[in-house]
């Protein structure tokens, strides 16, 4: 199984990242994971740290010559701007001078919606910067980057993600609108949105201008899709195996994600139950389902089509025109501290997104089928899939096999 770190601070000189358990021979480069990094940045609503920050990557262990060594993997993501920010950052004790006096000023007066307050209760801090930095979404160009690593090791199993913008603030696409494939992931990152309907992008374009003309900001959802994922990953027989669980853990360890469906999950909730589930029927090339309420995910385990998974992510909340706080420092009522911050970051939202899912299924895939390289966990899987009875091999639902299934009933 995989073990992931990640460790720095926003402000810090440089963002780690470690990842060990991955087999030898996966092909890994600085450019696919330096690719990964700019796709993060993404987005219409974007704040302006976006336009500077460089993001420089260097792989310090675990790759030679674009191939895995099954030893660790460690990444450094440098900071641009630590240089205005090594007296206030800055690990060993020193005194601000004039220069940094007002950058390093106590934060007093703690941001709702933020970890500040509680983070300060529970690590005993009298001010919010220990806490901020770390809680920052910044944080999360390390999972990107740990995001590429696994899934250049997906890949290599013939298993393809790609994600996409559902939602900004009210702004939906329509419902059974088409999925995009991992073909179309060039077309999603050129859309404003990284939106697959460009009807429904336009006016989310139109959202965006109207919460920053209002001083506000924008939350929304996103979708994630596994391509080519073999049935039976996770597992029923305990509640921390269960697939579903994990990637739902994973997705809600994203900073300002709020909620997870798998499937058409909530939607689900308002159906009977006739109407609610994936009936079963034969065809020429296995077992089929008539749709794919679930998700790709049934009983805590993979069913081998495609799988479904969305994250709601609430208002990003540095809100420009500040909300009311306490300033801790007096006990009186204030206005929170306005650190810099975006309108709508929800297309970068789906990139980290990829990456949390990339991560939990290489995890569940090594969790099955082991290997110290590459060739030997490849092999466990074809052979799992060649063991698996004829009879009670499964086929990806298309729509021939739909409109077989109306036909029969």
């Amino acid at each position: 199984m995989l073990r992931v770190l990640t460790a720095g601070e926003s402000h810090g000189p440089e963002l780690i990242a470690i990842v060990e358990g991955l087999p030898s021979g996966v092909t890994v480069t600085a450019e696919a994971i330096q690719a990964d990094l700019q796709r993060r940045k993404l987005g219409y609503g974007r704040g302006s740290r976006m336009k500077f920050e460089q993001d420089e990557l260097t792989i310090s262990s675990g790759v030679r010559h674009g191939l895995t060594l099954g030893s660790p993997i460690a990444l450094r993501i440098g900071n641009t701007e630590w240089p205005k920010w090594t007296e206030v950052m800055n690990p060993a004790p020193t005194e601000l001078t004039e220069k940094s006096r007002g950058r390093g000023a106590a934060l007093t007066r703690p941001r709702p919606g933020h970890a500040d307050l509680v983070g300060m209760q529970k690590y005993d801090f009298d001010e919010a910067r220990p806490i901020l930095e770390r809680a920052s979404a910044r944080e999360t160009a390390a999972r990107v980057a740990l995001g590429a690593v696994a899934r250049s090791f997906l890949s290599e199993l013939g298993i393809r993600l790609v994600s996409h913008t559902l939602s900004i603030g009210p702004v939906r696409a329509p419902e059974g609108a088409a999925l995009p494939t991992p073909d179309d992931v060039d077309a999603l990152d050129a859309d404003p949105l990284r939106c697959f309907d460009t009807e429904t992008s336009a006016r989310m374009v139109e959202e965006v201008d109207a919460a920053r003309k209002d001083g506000d900001t924008l939350g929304g959802i996103v979708e994630v899709l596994a391509y080519g994922l073999p049935p039976g990953i996770g597992s029923h027989v305990h509640w921390d195996r269960r697939l579903d669980g994990r990637l739902a853990q994973a997705l809600m360890s994203i900073q300002a994600i709020k909620g997870v469906e798998v499937g058409d999950g909530f939607e689900t909730t308002r159906r009977r139950g006739s109407a609610a589930h994936d009936e079963l029927f034969a065809a020429d090339d296995g077992i089929t389902r008539a749709s794919d309420r679930a998700g790709g995910i049934e009983g805590g385990m993979s069913t081998g089509t495609v799988l479904r998974i969305r994250a709601g992510m609430k208002p990003i909340a540095t809100v420009p025109r500040a909300l009311r706080t306490v300033d801790v420092a007096s006990g009186e009522t204030a206005t929170a501290h306005h650190q810099r911050s975006d309108v709508c970051a929800v297309p970068a939202a789906g990139v980290v997104a990829e990456a949390m899912v990339a991560i939990e299924l290489a995890n569940s895939l090594l969790e099955k089928f082991g290997g110290d390289s590459i060739r030997e966990t490849r092999r466990n899987l074809e052979s799992y899939l060649a063991a698996i009875p004829e009879s009670l091999r499964t086929a990806p639902a298309s729509e021939a096999a739909l409109l077989a299934h109306d036909e029969l009933v």
